[in-house]
């Protein structure tokens, strides 16, 4: 199993991100050099493909039934939820922020001088606060960010699947980011790092932990007296999860433990928990990651070998040339926007793969709609490629 300690999320952060999807603390040789002057300008999300408005609403969640394990003495497990939903096309509403000044100062310290935190959370994204939601029963999508980073990374797939019928929450889970907001101004850091890192926790109670804080959001969202007050949108009988790497390994932890979700995404994440001996009782699942020594077949992540023989249900091992760890989030958009070396996928190139590859699966899977893309390469996405095994 592959150790996932704050100094790999540090080195992720900077090679990952920085080098081709972030920011660096420092040039390679030939890179040219950065300037000291920061982008004052903010970056704009690419605008979603769906026929749809988005409207967003941020939704705060505690669960008292259980110990915070990063946090014992804390009041229970906080979970900030993010939920963009189709929107009417005169449904009104503000345009919502991205994140927190706070959330984008902490991890733009972490990832260099680059990059401005106040630029960073005025990121222009494409849903309004408050907007009237679009009529219609939706399926819903549940999104978890990689360990460390926060829900808003994934603000470009959240919209774009919103924008084509989705409900989409996305989830912070407490004490996994560098920051999180809570409501009253108090921020909640990243514990789990030093739990990680210092104190030899297993990154499977990370992705347990998570398969938790899912099941209570479907509870809140979907039970009897649910939280949103839009809930109403939600069809209950059609429910995904995708993630980024320990998120997208959460994907699978929260299917083994939640029968209520149908089917789930791991995007480059290594796996930190074994499937049982049923698998996921045949609910489809597809990795999508980078096509390197690390997740192409035999690769140096055994956990994707052994999770493929372990699925029982439809699968798809999906590989993207060109692309990096934090190609499948906003890191791409981040990385251009700041003038920081970018990967060999282009910024649009990463964006649109990502983007189309997720939509497919769950419209083939929580729709039943047709998705020719997903039998095999298409000649549209040659950086695409299947790894039948």
């Amino acid at each position: 199993m592959i150790r996932f300690t704050r100094a790999a999320v540090a080195a992720l952060l900077v090679c990952s991100v920085a080098l081709p999807a972030g920011v660096a603390t420092a040039a390679g040789p030939g890179a040219p050099p950065q300037s000291a002057a920061q982008p004052a300008k903010a970056a704009t999300l690419p605008a979603p493909t769906g026929p749809h408005s988005v409207g967003s609403t941020v939704l705060p969640l505690v669960d008292r039934s259980r110990t915070d394990p990063w946090v014992p003495t804390a009041d229970g497990r906080a979970l900030m939820v993010t939920l963009h939903y189709p929107a009417a096309a005169t449904g009104g509403g503000r345009p919502a922020p991205y994140a927190t000044g706070e959330e984008a100062r902490l991890l733009a310290e972490q990832l260099g001088p680059g990059v401005s935190g106040d630029v960073l959370a005025r990121t222009r994204t494409h849903s309004r606060t408050g907007a009237r939601p679009a009529p219609g029963r939706r399926p819903l999508v549940l999104l978890s960010p990689g360990f460390s980073v926060s829900r808003w990374t994934l603000t470009h797939l959240a919209e774009d699947l919103a924008s084509r019928g989705y409900v989409v929450a996305s989830v912070d889970h407490a004490y996994e980011s560098y920051g999180i907001s809570l409501p009253g101004g108090r921020t909640l850091t990243c514990v789990a790092c030093t739990a990680l890192d210092e104190g030899g926790v297993h990154g499977s109670v990370v992705t347990s932990t998570r398969a938790a804080d899912m099941r209570y959001v479907l509870d809140r969202l979907t039970g009897p007296r649910p939280a949103w007050k839009h809930a109403g949108l939600i069809d209950a009988r059609r429910i995904g999860m995708a993630g980024h790497s320990i998120g997208g390994a959460s994907a699978a932890s929260a299917m083994v433990a939640d029968p209520r979700i149908d089917a789930g995404i791991n995007m480059d994440g290594s796996f930190w928990e074994d499937l049982p001996a049923d698998g996921l009782r045949g609910r489809p699942f597809m990795m999508l990651g980078t096509h390197d020594a690390m997740h192409l077949p035999g690769g140096t992540d055994t956990t994707w070998d052994r999770t493929w023989n372990g699925l029982d249900g439809w699968k798809r091992w999906v590989t993207v040339a060109g692309s990096e760890h934090f190609t499948f989030s906003d890191g791409p958009v981040i990385s251009r926007h700041f003038g920081l070396p970018q990967p060999e996928l282009p910024t649009d190139r990463a964006v649109a793969v990502t983007r189309t590859y997720v939509a497919a699966f769950f419209d083939r899977h929580l729709r039943g709609l047709p998705r020719p893309l997903l039998d095999g390469p298409s000649p549209a996405n040659p950086e695409v490629h299947f790894q039948h095994r």
